[in-house]
């Protein structure tokens, strides 16, 4: 806050004139944050990088001639000429610091600027197509809408959004990214949309967006090293409403991922190799439960293999097609098998005699007839 405007008896018992009031209009009270929430001490500028705004303002020159406060000395009493009336520039000068404290002050509740190589509109900070390796290190603070969409960033800071909560909206497709940090959605806890399509992830590990509850619709697709869903990979977003895992390399999923998502109405797969094994039974009879209130393009996914359903799409297996999975042998059943190999058994050792005697046979015929030729 900008120093106070000494009273006039303040002013006249330290020995100095005293300063006029200000015009109204130039006493503007300082706003104490910007957007209407409250900024924590850690996340005010300055606080991760230092600013100029931050800095206090530097003090006045001091006159020549004048006092340690910088006043002008003041009238000299005693015979001479009249002080010739003219112009006072006080209150211009007392201007200068008022305007840095309250820009200081809004831009410590405000936050950081508009990143260079960024565009900022209102809430919203679009830094896509920049080529950027890594994300901008500072944001103003009530960023709602950020896009690092198209460029090369291969790994986010941990606790990168700690400081935003008004986040809602953070687009992160088409880039490097292989893994995301533990915690990174800590502060983010009104993000509601979140595109992570078009990197290089291979796993999506458990609790991975255990602290953005208050996701939508979460994007991953075209991810072609995908292979692996966790089983708690999505514990947490009970609000989550659209989930996109088409077009990775996903051969099977768990179905302890999807059935913690009670909000779910939008699912896709196509695109990924799925093996429908025995394994996939129960993630196809989960999917044909919710096919009529959730909608899927599970008719787009494909069976790669085995190859007696390569090709056949996700739901026009029945649980007829898995009827094999379920074969169970009873007691009777093993002893027809081990009747019917005993019986196998038996034949084949007759067999065995029989050719044995007619072989016997034939030499000796072929040997008799030899003799009776000499």
């Amino acid at each position: 806050m900008a120093p106070p405007v000494p009273s006039p008896s303040q002013a006249a018992e330290n020995g100095r004139t005293p300063a006029p009031p200000l015009p109204r209009g130039w006493q503007t009270p300082v706003p104490a944050a910007a957007g209407g929430f409250v900024v924590a001490p850690e996340c005010r500028q300055g606080a991760r990088s230092p600013s100029l705004l931050a800095r206090s303002p530097a003090p006045l020159p001091k006159a020549a001639g004048s006092p340690a406060g910088g006043w002008p000395p003041p009238p000299r009493e005693g015979p001479g000429p009249p002080a010739v009336a003219g112009p006072r520039r006080r209150p211009a000068m007392l201007l200068g610091p008022w305007l840095v404290a309250a820009a200081a002050a809004v831009a410590a509740g405000a936050g950081a600027g508009c990143p260079v190589l960024c565009t900022c509109r209102g809430q919203a900070v679009d830094c896509s197509g920049q080529r950027l390796f890594s994300v901008p290190p500072e944001l103003p603070l009530d960023t709602g809408n950020l896009s690092l969409a198209h460029n090369r960033i291969a790994s986010i800071p941990p606790g990168y959004l700690a400081c935003y909560g008004q986040l809602r909206a953070l687009d992160l497709r088409n880039n490097s990214l292989a893994a995301l940090p533990a915690g990174l959605f800590l502060g983010a806890r009104r993000l509601a949309h979140l595109d992570l399509s078009y990197n290089n992830f291979s796993l999506v590990a458990a609790d991975m967006f255990l602290e953005a509850s208050g996701l939508l619709r979460l994007d991953l697709s075209h991810n072609p090293g995908l292979r692996r869903v966790h089983p708690q990979a999505f514990r947490g977003l009970a609000q989550l409403r659209e989930l996109d895992l088409s077009y990775g390399g996903l051969s099977a999923i768990s179905l302890d991922a999807l059935e913690g998502l009670p909000g779910l109405v939008g699912l896709r797969l196509g695109g990924n190799p799925w093996v429908c094994g025995c394994a996939m039974e129960p993630f196809l009879k989960w999917l044909r439960g919710r096919i009529q209130r959730c909608a899927s393009d599970s008719q787009l996914a494909e069976c790669r293999a085995p190859p007696e359903v390569a090709g056949a799409p996700l739901l026009s297996l029945t649980e007829e097609s898995f009827q094999a999975c379920h074969l169970t042998l009873t007691l009777d059943d093993y002893l027809f098998i081990a009747f019917v190999g005993f019986v196998v058994s038996i034949a084949s050792v007759a067999t065995n005699f029989l050719l044995g005697i007619t072989a016997n046979c034939c030499h000796r015929w072929s040997k008799a007839s030899e003799d009776e030729d000499v």
